[in-house]
């Protein structure tokens, strides 16, 4: 962390995560959008997220969850984005035909991704020319044609059996890198990865903040789903024909950083957010009484719901009929969480 003398009463606590290897320019004007503002306000101009409103100007970043384009990229530069906690890359299509916005584009950086990587994209199926390893099948046709014994042939076909999951894990040394793109089908267990959707055809949903990891725990025996493990430890069924990118999302230390002052939280777009015993009774389920009251009530938000650990739904297993059955076991709580 980056810490400051403090000749300020601003600087005195703010810590910042070390972070030189970012590009200090601008953004590609062509990858971004202009962000209005909409204060926490709906359609109709009524407050529903309170708390919110101001802050810098921002441009959204158009970050690519894709992946859709196959062929290897070059990582140009790591950059800061201020609408999200991670970092993102820029990479640029090696391929000279490509051209459009199909050249450039922002993916979401890895831990440990660095300028002049390469990563690359298997969303569309691994190339023909990757898959032409060897020719055992072949060779196995012509032995068979000639007159063998039984346990020649048993171990012709031992041999082609080791020889092809030879060849499948050399396949998984050449994708399994990081940044790349790839299909849970084809990804090891217990590898590491990020980025992870839940529609074969669509973008990446799951696991996208600083410092977050998902891991592939199993592969079903059948081959439609793959068992994942996600940040909260829940562990949840994905179709394997899904894609994840390996390796985890890069700013691990964002969630220890230290703001120093109420002005730098401001500039971030969010406004003081005031305590229900501090409002009057006509506003809040905790407001009222002579001083500080705190009553025997239980602790509930501005619109009587609990507020600190009571669950209103019950996804999952435990749930009702028709909620999520993707999940094979629920994320720890309580006593199962602490340990």
């Amino acid at each position: 962390f980056k810490t400051y003398k403090p000749i300020t009463p601003g600087i005195r606590h703010l810590k910042r995560p070390v972070n030189n290897h970012l590009y200090k320019g601008k953004p590609v004007r062509l990858l971004t959008a202009a962000l209005r503002k909409k204060g926490g306000r709906n359609s109709t101009g009524r407050i529903t997220v309170r708390s919110r409103g101001g802050g810098h100007r921002r441009r959204i970043r158009l970050v690519d969850f894709t992946r859709a384009e196959p062929g290897p990229y070059d990582v140009v530069r790591l950059e800061y984005d201020p609408g999200r906690s991670g970092h993102i890359a820029l990479i640029k299509a090696r391929d000279p035909k490509v051209e459009g916005k199909a050249k450039w584009k922002y993916i979401l950086a890895p831990e440990g991704l660095r300028p002049g990587d390469v990563v690359e994209s298997y969303r569309a199926g691994v190339p023909d020319e990757m898959l032409k390893g060897g020719d055992t099948s072949d060779e196995l046709e012509q032995v068979m044609g000639e007159e063998l014994t039984a346990e020649e042939i048993a171990q012709l076909e031992r041999d082609k059996s080791t020889s092809e999951s030879l060849a499948i894990g050399i396949l998984r040394g050449t994708i399994i890198r990081l940044g790349n793109c790839v299909p849970l089908k084809l990804i090891p267990t217990g590898t590491v990865v990020h980025n992870v959707a839940l529609n074969p055809l669509g973008k990446a949903i799951l696991v996208r903040s600083a410092g977050t990891f998902a891991q592939v725990m199993h592969h079903e025996s059948n081959g439609r789903y793959s068992h994942v493990r996600l940040q909260s430890g829940e562990l949840r069924k994905v179709l394997s024909n899904c894609v994840a990118s390996i390796g985890k999302v890069s700013n691990p230390l964002w969630n220890e950083r230290q703001l120093g002052k109420a002005g730098r939280s401001r500039w971030l777009g969010k406004r003081p957010h005031v305590r229900g015993v501090a409002m009057n009774a006509c506003d809040h389920p905790h407001g009222g009484g002579r001083g500080k009251s705190k009553s025997d009530k239980h602790p509930v938000s501005i619109w009587g719901w609990g507020t600190k650990g009571t669950r209103t739904r019950k996804p999952g297993p435990k749930g009702p009929k028709g909620s999520n059955k993707m999940v094979v076991k629920e994320r720890p709580r309580g006593k199962e969480r602490r340990g």
